[in-house]
């Protein structure tokens, strides 16, 4: 893939997955807006190693949850670079706590940040993008939008809403050239994942995800860099409208079943018995 000459903005792109696909793409010749909320110095750090790839990066703070901060981005966007090609929704935030323990408060703080963001900087991205011929939005969700995990149930619905806000923006958008598409990630190797593992005071967490994933690995945000990359590439021109799960496989088998992989077979189970 050859993005020379394309300018993309990635939102939450200091760190993870963020920094990521910022990186990714200015190694196949992107121009990047790095955005941040509240860790300058990483996204800094994400700005100098996109110089150091002979990039052009320009760091952008904006509080996505926030229409008016919203508006300023995309109106520095427009000020610096004039147009844009590829917009990655990365940026994520959340109130993690049992369902009978969340005030509307986390609810909305959730929402605004993680999908109602999608709506209305596509708005602002899609005639910086009509400019320039076309483009690409790629939303990043969870698998939390369709399972259910443990104290997640406001980012679950607000990934949930995301991924219907990327089906609405994929059909009206497609007519302009703008391709929607959205990733799922599973377990991600990050160091959020790695600080969460330590306040859980579990040495083994991540060790027992990467056992239960057939590609015997946690995704990691390099694996899901590349897809971003494919979706805003030329030959992902026709997929319209799709979450993309990216997870080794881990959603797959029912968990709880220890599986040989070698043998493609669970190894907690009684054999099947054939016969009459």
């Amino acid at each position: 893939m050859d993005f020379k000459g394309k300018i993309a903005l990635v939102t939450g792109s200091g760190r993870g997955i963020g920094k990521a696909i910022a990186l990714h793409f200015a190694s196949l010749g992107a121009d990047v807006f790095v955005n941040f909320f509240r860790n300058r110095a990483s996204a800094q750090a994400t700005v100098d190693e996109i110089h150091a790839l002979g990039r052009q990066a320009w760091l952008v703070k904006a509080d996505i949850g926030k229409i008016d901060e919203i508006e300023r981005l995309f109106d520095q966007v427009q000020a610096l670079a004039g147009g844009l090609d590829f917009l990655i929704c990365n940026a994520a935030s959340g109130y993690n706590r049992p369902v009978m323990a969340q005030r509307p408060k986390g609810w909305d703080w959730t929402m605004n940040i993680n999908a109602r963001s999608l709506l209305f900087a596509a708005q602002r991205a899609a005639p910086l993008m009509e400019r320039r011929g076309g483009g690409a939005i790629v939303s990043i969700s969870s698998q939390g939008s369709t399972r259910v995990l443990p104290d997640y149930v406001v980012v679950g619905a607000s990934k949930a809403a995301l991924e219907a806000v990327t089906r609405y923006l994929a059909v009206e958008l497609a007519p302009k050239k703008i391709v929607v598409n959205a990733i799922s990630p599973g377990m991600a190797l990050t160091e959020a994942l790695k600080h969460f593992d330590a306040l859980r005071q579990d040495d083994h967490l991540i060790e027992r995800a990467a056992s239960l994933t057939p590609a015997g690995r946690l995704v990691t945000p390099q694996d899901i860099a590349g897809v971003a990359a494919f979706l805003c590439s030329p030959e992902a021109v026709m997929i319209c409208g799709q979450v993309i799960i990216v997870d080794g496989g881990y959603a797959l088998p029912i968990q709880g079943v220890t599986w040989d992989w070698e043998q493609a077979k669970p190894l907690n189970h009684d054999e099947p018995q054939t016969g009459a």
